[in-house]
């Protein structure tokens, strides 16, 4: 017995979030994705200038909630899979971004938290989870 619409339902949506230095924003925004969206989710995340590390404020603002950000990589766009995404979030990368093929595209207006205090870097921090949380109900409700 083959039912389509249980495949549909069992494949992954594919969520992308993309800055410029793939060290703060869309290392979090991956983690939060990989925390609320569980198997029903595939998150990934790449910088358009990638600077190779991920911001110590990062691990620690996410170590807070219970979460080891330091075992993330910080990536460049090219090393991500050739894929459509359901959804793609950029957070100030520039033109680099377009070249990303997605199902829904987002730019989300946040500011990079490298120089802020930590009490700043949290505000952030729970501003992009927010947002995932709402852009992973979207594509759970988004038809495939």
């Amino acid at each position: 017995m083959s039912n389509s619409s249980s495949s549909d339902s069992s494949t992954p949506k594919r969520l992308l979030f993309v800055c410029v230095e793939n060290s703060n924003r869309s290392q979090m925004a991956e983690a939060f994705a990989r925390i609320h969206g569980g198997e029903q989710i595939e998150a990934y995340s790449a910088g358009s200038r990638p600077s190779g590390r991920i911001n110590s404020k990062a691990i620690d603002s996410l170590k807070e909630i219970g979460y080891d950000l330091s075992q993330h990589q910080s990536k460049s766009l090219s090393e991500i899979p050739d894929i459509e995404f359901d959804f793609v979030a950029t957070m100030g990368c520039g033109d680099a971004c377009p070249f990303v093929r997605a199902k829904q595209r987002e730019d989300w207006n946040i500011p990079d938290p490298k120089e802020m205090s930590s009490e700043e870097f949290r505000t952030v921090r729970d501003l992009i989870e927010t947002k995932v949380k709402a852009a992973i109900a979207f594509v759970s409700e988004a038809r495939p």
